[in-house]
């Protein structure tokens, strides 16, 4: 109940103020719900969570943050049934200020992505690996995962494929 109401002092706030609230400054024992929160309060406001996004009436922040991949999609080719299978897509921080992830989301439960949590600076390299779970799966496949940080746009997409082999 205390949350909610904090919760809903906070967004008053910044209905009547029109100031951006820093998630850094929450603590406590909020742990993942907090980072659940967040993001649902992202996908309803990115302004608010994102300050470097911009909205439908704002210019383009040219000091947002760019994660600029090496590659934006990989193939593993032919994958043995019932195995992990792993790549790391390196990007690298290509604009005027810290990078930072929010959140990385692949589009089933087979595919697990794991990505640099600490803040990214101009011109630093970073990682984001994703794993690929081939048990039950079979022929062709194709996932996409999806990372939000504080970029312009917001989300950028990376893909895995590869085909999973036929059991003996």
């Amino acid at each position: 109940m205390f949350r909610h109401v904090v919760y809903s002092v906070a967004v008053a706030a910044l209905l009547l103020t029109g100031c951006n609230r820093d998630k850094n400054t929450e603590a406590g024992t909020q742990g993942m719900n907090a980072a659940a929160d967040e993001a649902a309060d992202a996908r309803a406001n990115p302004t608010i969570d994102n300050p470097n996004v911009a909205s439908d009436t704002e210019a383009p922040n040219p000091n947002a943050p760019v994660m600029t991949f090496a590659e934006k999609e990989f193939d593993f080719g032919d994958i043995q049934p019932d195995s992990k299978v792993h790549h790391t897509f390196k990007f690298t921080n290509t604009g005027k200020t810290p990078l930072l992830i929010a959140d990385a989301t692949a589009s089933c439960g087979c595919t697990t992505p794991n990505w640099t949590k600490d803040p990214i600076a101009p011109g630093a390299p970073g990682e984001l690996e994703v794993q690929f779970d081939s048990r039950g799966k079979q022929g062709l496949i194709s996932k996409e995962v999806n990372v939000r940080a504080n970029t312009q746009p917001g989300i950028t997409t990376i893909y895995i494929k590869g085909n999973v082999l036929t059991p003996k």
